[in-house]
């Protein structure tokens, strides 16, 4: 519920939700700033923007701000993702089908594979791509024009991206995580688009408990929403919205089942730790990775947990938060959940 993750059907709803143009996107101010000169800037000289490098943690944006750009230079987008483009010649059949001025992004743009991504390299930079035609001593290289276009990646793991690659996007843009404000702005629009009517208060709780993250909160919305129309009287006010986000174990920090399974276990059966990650993994019965990708980063970035060189060790705010009494030595605690 609180994983800024999305999948397809994700995807399809938020469709309705994103902002079309840079003066309706909430948030990210500098970030907004500096690309709408860049825009302007292009548009006056009549060239295709430069390409654009979205980087930042899942759910805040990049996708929704790439299809800005289209849409403020009015241009055709064309999406694709890097785990999508296995080969050169997946990636050069897209770059010889791209018009003039179109914008080409590509999510997860780490991702790509060696060969399509220094073949990138030149059509970003030369507009340009070498098609190998036959095989062995009589293979030939045939130069391919291309029309100019704008590329715009995006990336959740900005340092894996190589620094050739790096270097040819002329605006890096980075986004951080919403402040409880924007997202209660997120989450009024949203409601907007959905033609439904939320209060004020109710709108304040989802946003608190989004861990500054849109897709989030209208994730949340959506199942207020949902609880609102089947099981409360239809109107979205604070205790429907505290209502339904009980009974999706979200609690006021923003933290879910597994959040608190993993507090509890470092706190009841470790003593706080420090313990592994795998041990930490296995006492949860998650993978190592869920752990470490889905559930730490949060944990950390709120001060519920700290990764040290000998292991993972609970904050003083993670025993207050589970309502347990700090340790001491020797003492034995009781193994509890925590209520929220």
């Amino acid at each position: 519920m609180v994983r800024a993750e999305s999948g397809d059907r994700e995807r399809a709803a938020e469709a309705a939700l994103r902002p079309r143009r840079l003066t309706e996107f909430v948030g990210q101010q500098v970030v907004r700033n500096q690309l709408s000169l860049v825009l302007d800037a292009a548009q006056a000289r009549g060239r295709a923007p430069e390409h654009v490098l979205l980087s930042g943690p899942p759910g805040l944006g990049k996708t929704t701000l790439a299809m800005i750009i289209a849409a403020e230079i009015g241009v055709p987008l064309r999406i694709t993702s890097g785990p999508a483009i296995q080969h050169a010649g997946d990636l050069a059949a897209i770059l010889s089908s791209l018009e003039e001025g179109e914008v080409l992004f590509i999510d997860e743009v780490h991702r790509l594979a060696r060969p399509a991504e220094e073949m990138l390299y030149i059509a970003m930079e030369d507009f340009r791509v070498d098609v190998v035609v036959g095989k062995g001593v009589g293979a030939t290289s045939i130069p391919l024009d291309l029309p100019p276009f704008t590329m715009v990646g995006a990336t959740t793991r900005a340092g894996l991206l190589p620094a050739p690659l790096r270097d040819r996007f002329g605006f890096v843009g980075h986004l951080d995580y919403y402040q409880p404000h924007e997202l209660h702005e997120v989450v009024m629009r949203s409601a907007a688009q959905l033609e439904v009517e939320i209060a004020q208060g109710a709108a304040r709780e989802i946003a608190s408990r989004s861990r500054g993250t849109p897709r989030i909160a209208n994730r949340l919305l959506r199942r207020v929403r949902d609880w609102a129309l089947v099981r409360g009287s239809g109107e979205l006010d604070l205790d429907a919205a505290r209502a339904a986000l009980e009974v999706y174990e979200v609690d006021p920090r923003g933290l879910d089942r597994l959040d608190r399974a993993v507090l509890a276990a470092l706190c009841t059966r470790f003593a706080g730790g420090p313990v592994g990650l795998s041990t930490l993994a296995v006492a949860v019965g998650e993978e190592t990775e869920t752990v470490e990708t889905m559930v730490e980063p949060y944990l950390v970035r709120e001060g519920f947990l700290s990764r040290t060189p000998r292991g993972r060790i609970a904050t003083a705010q993670a025993w207050e938060h589970l309502g347990l009494p700090a340790p001491t030595p020797g003492a034995a605690i009781e193994p509890t959940l925590g209520r929220f």
